[in-house]
């Protein structure tokens, strides 16, 4: 199993898992363009996707799906009811007969992919996280999570590699200038994961298989990534587990693929 970002932040998300030569799009927030632009940087095709599966209805998640489905209308859409019904809503080229829906808690398979999604608390209808297995591998994807749960814990202990946000840091957000109401839902239970809060999520539940560990999601205004890197490998160091590989994310470059079978 392999797993590449193709953008990690608030101005677009696209994230590909691999096995086989088969790619699993985990959503598709990035337009068209610049997803083919970026599949073909990174070496993919996007001829080889087989499915996308859709965290929740934000548009720095779904944006591109129009366009998607108009380029590549054999490829299933996967998503729960509430963000199927909510995407459609959205945007007015999708309905709700193209996407195939699933069941939080129930896993479904891609290929050669097994997908469980599992819910996690966000200010939208119904969002998830994903468990993909392939090869023997387990990859856990967790972003635009509101606070440290032991169900969304749980899941993380069963993981490989993991990709894990790591929104803001606490101060910056504070400091930033942004209207309180929403410094409120950036930090409330429902919002996104400090990097303490991601760090804490870590320390408390990451698997003795865990050997590599993405942050994404940063924000580009109340976070960087030597405080989201920083405060991460200074719990792992703390843990002891310094064997675990910790890389950060960017909206706008290609992350580094990884190869969970090496």
């Amino acid at each position: 199993m392999k797993t590449v970002s193709l953008a990690s932040g608030s101005r677009g998300n696209a994230y590909l898992v691999e096995s086989g030569g088969k790619l699993l799009l985990i959503d598709c927030g990035i337009c068209h363009k610049s997803l083919v632009e970026r599949m073909r940087a990174a070496g993919k095709d996007p001829a080889d996707i087989i499915g996308v599966i859709i965290t929740h209805d934000h548009s720095d998640h779904t944006c591109g799906l129009e366009m998607f489905r108009k380029k590549y209308p054999q490829v299933p859409l996967f998503a729960n009811w509430m963000t199927a019904e909510t995407i459609t809503g959205m945007y007015r080229k999708l309905s709700p007969d193209d996407f195939a829906i699933f069941e939080n808690g129930q896993e479904f398979e891609v290929g050669p992919f097994t997908v469980h999604p599992f819910s996690i608390p966000h200010d939208v209808p119904d969002p998830v996280g994903f468990l993909v297995k392939a090869d023997g591998k387990t990859y856990f994807h967790a972003t635009d999570v509101g606070c440290v749960l032991e169900s969304t814990g749980l899941m993380l202990k069963a993981a490989d590699v993991a990709t894990l946000e790591s929104n803001h840091d606490l101060m910056m957000l504070k400091n930033s200038g942004r209207a309180y109401p929403l410094i409120q839902r950036i930090s409330g239970n429902r919002g996104h994961l400090s990097n303490y809060q991601a760090s804490e999520l870590v320390e408390r539940f990451a698997g003795e298989k865990l050997k590599k560990l993405f942050l994404a999601h940063l924000s580009r205004d109340c976070n960087a990534p030597h405080l989201a890197l920083g405060e991460m490998k200074e719990t792992l160091k703390r843990m002891g587990r310094e064997d675990i590989q910790v890389t950060v994310l960017g909206q706008d470059r290609i992350g580094e693929e990884y190869d969970a079978g090496l």
